[in-house]
């Protein structure tokens, strides 16, 4: 298997945002996704969101198109829940979802923000590009170019320090 360091973090919701992950019915959705993204071998980081979304921390094996991954893992979670007769009503994803690439050395903060997402929700306190599930132009988050610079002395020393 190639080496690879590949993050994302995901959002994705409720067929019209309905309010279908309640107490009961989150941690079994949960359990679905988690299991089907551990069966696609990927790490899986962190997961959790609100009444009427869900965001992931993953990383994705790379001989996994993330638009698949996305696909199968919503799929699995949906279709097994409502086979299972604990659903009141039918439970629905949207088909929009929102995938954010970063690199692993702003994983914790990623972490953080999906952990306490309920509270987050509950203060306001929310960053919007990360919680953008639908379509459209959105404004990118980029670094000043010198952020850039190849051969910096803190860059190289950063790199120096990963073990591999």
């Amino acid at each position: 298997m190639p080496y690879s360091q590949l993050f994302y973090h995901i959002v994705w919701t409720t067929k019209n945002r309905q309010p279908l992950l309640t107490p009961k019915v989150e941690p079994v959705i949960y359990g679905f996704l988690r299991s089907k993204a551990i069966g696609l071998e990927a790490t899986l980081f962190a997961l959790n969101g609100t009444a009427d979304h869900v965001h992931m921390v993953a990383s994705i094996p790379p001989k996994i198109a993330v638009a698949t991954f996305i696909g199968q893992v919503k799929g699995v979670a949906s279709t097994k829940f409502n086979k299972s007769g604990l659903g009141e009503t039918p439970f629905f994803w949207q088909e929009e979802y929102g995938v954010f690439s970063f690199d692993g050395k702003r994983l914790p903060n990623y972490i953080a923000y999906v952990e306490n997402q309920k509270k987050h929700h509950a203060e306001n306190n929310l960053l919007p590009i990360l919680e953008r599930s639908d379509d459209g132009m959105v404004q990118m988050v980029r670094e000043s170019q010198a952020q850039y610079v190849t051969r910096t002395d803190d860059w190289w020393r950063e790199m120096q320090a990963i073990e591999g």
